[in-house]
């Protein structure tokens, strides 16, 4: 009997053993991502100590700190006022010692419409709140993909989430060359979540996009630790793709309110 082949992806060579810091562009600063950010502290401290050249990440996010983030958000009332980029790179470089920067801008296009470039990196994390602004950065990685630099871009993990329930996808940009395998069924392209779940992603999109006021009203909107629970199970898929330098699956959608998760198979 003819038994067909388990789908892997295997992790582009030059993660796995680069000769510089991973350049990592985290867009969004808000109650995902500023837990993301923890996550990659944690995870550039493990890869220096495994003999791993780490991460260097620039954070893209134009919000500033409202009361209303307190609590839900990774940010102190001592920090209100402040850009929430800022804050929290200034933070993570104080407690590593390390120089990852901020930019206090939204993630677009330059003037002739391309990528710019401070902003070209291997892997892209989004944490946006807005559909838009997930289909705005699939145009944009679309046509970045060159190829000819170790900063090209190769990989978008997008995070979204609903009250008590989201989902964590990556992507490939572009097709990562896969290695000749007699016991996997090798995939080189991994289709970007707006191709893949766009028409469920404009139907979730909210039509009551006004910031919160305060906590109890945000709380209304997303629940307390749903944005903590995604970003910890997402960047250990990450995580794994580094460290296994491959995976059988490119993502999951959580649901909190009955802990239960569902892996996405490549």
């Amino acid at each position: 009997m003819k038994t067909s082949k388990t789908k892997m992806h295997f992790t582009d060579a030059y993660l796995i053993s680069p000769t510089n810091p991973i350049t990592v562009n985290l867009i969004g600063a808000g109650g995902t991502g500023s837990k993301v950010l923890t996550a990659l502290m944690e995870m550039n401290h493990s890869f220096t100590a495994l003999g791993h050249a780490g991460l260097s990440v620039r954070l893209w996010d134009d919000d500033i700190i409202t009361n209303a983030n307190l609590g839900r958000q990774r940010f102190a009332p001592s920090e209100v006022g402040l850009n929430k980029s800022v804050a929290l790179i200034n933070r993570a470089n104080r407690f590593t010692g390390t120089n990852w920067k901020a930019e206090t801008v939204k993630f677009e296009r330059d003037s002739f419409g391309k990528l710019p470039e401070n902003a070209k990196a291997p892997i892209y994390i989004t944490c946006t709140d807005s559909v838009r602004s997930r289909f705005d950065i699939a145009e944009i990685l679309k046509y970045s993909n060159q190829r000819y630099h170790r900063d090209d871009p190769k990989y978008w993990m997008d995070f979204g989430n609903s009250q008590y329930t989201g989902q964590v996808i990556l992507s490939t940009i572009g097709e990562i060359p896969q290695p000749k395998s007699e016991k996997f069924e090798t995939v080189e392209r991994l289709p970007f979540v707006t191709e893949e779940f766009g028409e469920l992603l404009q139907e979730s999109e909210t039509k009551d996009d006004t910031p919160s006021c305060s906590l109890a009203e945000a709380l209304e909107k997303q629940d307390l630790f749903i944005n903590s629970a995604l970003a910890q199970m997402g960047c250990s898929l990450l995580w794994n793709l580094f460290r296994e330098g491959m995976t059988a699956n490119r993502g999951f959608f959580l649901n909190l309110k009955d802990f239960r998760s569902q892996p996405i198979p490549i």
